[in-house]
């Protein structure tokens, strides 16, 4: 381990988190409301925390795997922690647990707020806490990265954080590591810019078009709104926030990709296709049975029904309605839905699309072997390629581990909060794949705020586990990983 390094790339995490305050302070200054002081302090404590480490350990630049992954689990938990005292000065959020649990929720992109009543949280506070989606979105250690030094191993924290911009099979599509970051986050700072625009010409406000902005490209959720997005009741606010959902569903090498007018590469793209399909075929269902049951008229139940099942499918979170009103059969589709996630390169978090794609293509090839082929090789291809036997395996991994993970979750809480089995499985299941609200006593129009600080901490770790997609959390606490 290489702990001077470590000590300079956290450093530089805290001064990048400091200076970031800037923007919920000018938000605070313009609203002149009593949460400058707290900001203020937040700032100058995590800059004056992160400007001796990074000083005192410039020099040091070497990072091999294992730093990489203990700067991607620490470095979360880090900046969660600290990003947290503004609402604990300020008094908003008193706990700590309740203050780091909301921070952790934001940076992962998870929604899931312990918050009562949003609307009475100042709004320089509510800016952070909305900022905190689009740091988290592409990753925070990403925008790290473009200032480390070259040669200083960025490439082993992208590979051990959640790396958008890379499909399972790891592809990279600029070869020098913080020119990728750097187009990541051009393309992705875009997005926002042209859905805050979009928002405005609506006529929603600036300060809540970019709250909602970051929610929606990042796939997070957080609103300033206690009704989220149905607050609005406006169908022009829901279709462009669904665009938007949508397209940060979708693997950020696709937007490359349309730059550089590579359009061969994205018609063969096999994930983008079942996307688009999960897409079509859920909304479809939801918005069918709406209809049939007359919860809605044909053309609310074709704008609510897609809403919700975009917000879940891409594990965004924001909501225009209470589905738990809905018809079962609904809720059954929005319910399986959370088990789907988007597109891996993405902001979104979940299972992701292409590990269905690989383990259905996996089963074919196996059947058409066993029952109509015995003799032939049959491999795998996605995008054209074959696909290595590891990742396949990878993918089915991946897969178990997650199903384990909620099951075990589910009887964890349970146990723990004395909670109904609903609300315990959905609470898992909500900040596992970082969506946010779930179903039960988490649903739409509730809140995180009942459950016990166990509760919070395990579902805090969740929210991380999921968010750097299980194995970079999970293989720290693996005793022979440290031995090599």
């Amino acid at each position: 381990m290489n702990y001077k390094t470590i000590a300079n790339v956290l450093g530089k995490l805290l001064i990048v988190t400091g200076i970031s305050m800037v923007f919920p302070l000018t938000c605070s200054l313009y609203y002149k409301e009593n949460d400058l002081y707290s900001l203020v302090i937040t700032g100058a404590v995590t800059i004056g925390l992160g400007v001796p480490l990074w000083w005192f350990f410039r020099r040091h630049r070497d990072l091999n795997i294992k730093d990489g992954f203990f700067i991607a689990f620490f470095g979360w938990v880090l900046i969660s922690a600290v990003s947290g005292l503004p609402y604990m000065i300020h008094g908003s959020i008193p706990s700590f647990t309740d203050a780091f649990f909301e921070m952790m929720s934001g940076y992962t992109t998870s929604g899931a707020t312990i918050l009562t009543d949003i609307e009475v949280v100042p709004h320089g506070l509510l800016f952070w806490r909305s900022q905190t989606h689009l740091l988290g979105g592409m990753g925070f250690l990403t925008l790290t990265i473009i200032f480390l030094p070259h040669g200083m191993g960025g490439v082993r924290i992208f590979r051990a954080e959640s790396s958008p911009g890379q499909v399972i099979t790891r592809e990279k599509f600029i070869p020098r590591n913080r020119d990728t970051m750097i187009w990541l986050w051009g393309i992705y700072l875009a997005l926002n810019l042209l859905e805050t625009l979009l928002l405005c010409f609506g006529g929603m406000s600036v300060f809540d078009s970019l709250c909602h902005s970051f929610g929606t490209v990042s796939t997070s959720g957080y609103s300033p709104w206690n009704a989220s997005i149905g607050h609005y009741n406006n169908a022009y606010f829901d279709w462009i926030i669904i665009i938007f959902m949508f397209l940060g569903g979708m693997t950020f090498m696709i937007f490359y990709h349309m730059v550089q007018g590579n359009w061969r590469v994205i018609k063969i793209n096999t994930e983008l296709r079942w996307y688009v399909g999960f897409m079509l075929f859920f909304c479809g269902m939801v918005s069918w049975i709406l209809w049939k049951e007359n919860t809605y008229t044909l053309m609310d139940s074709i704008r609510y029904g897609t809403f919700q099942v975009t917000s879940l499918l891409t594990t965004t979170g924001f909501t225009t309605a209470d589905y738990e009103k809905w018809p079962q059969a609904a809720q059954m589709f929005l319910y399986a839905v959370c088990f789907i996630g988007a597109c891996a390169g993405s902001t979104t978090s979940g299972i992701k699309v292409v590990h269905y794609v690989l383990i259905w293509k996996f089963g074919v090839a196996v059947i058409k072997h066993i029952f109509f082929r015995p003799m032939a090789v049959v491999s795998v291809r996605l995008d054209q390629r074959p696909v290595d036997s590891q990742i396949i395996h990878l993918a089915f991994c991946y897969f178990i581990v997650n199903i384990f993970l909620v099951l075990g979750g589910g009887c964890f809480m349970t146990l723990s909060d004395d909670m109904d089995f609903t609300t315990a499985m959905s609470s898992v299941i909500a900040t596992l794949m970082n969506i946010g609200p779930g179903f039960g006593g988490v649903g739409p129009s509730k809140n995180y705020a009942f459950i016990s600080d166990a509760g919070k901490w395990f579902l805090s770790w969740n929210m991380l586990v999921g968010r750097l997609e299980m194995f970079s959390a999970l293989v720290i606490f693996y005793p022979s990983f440290w031995k090599r």
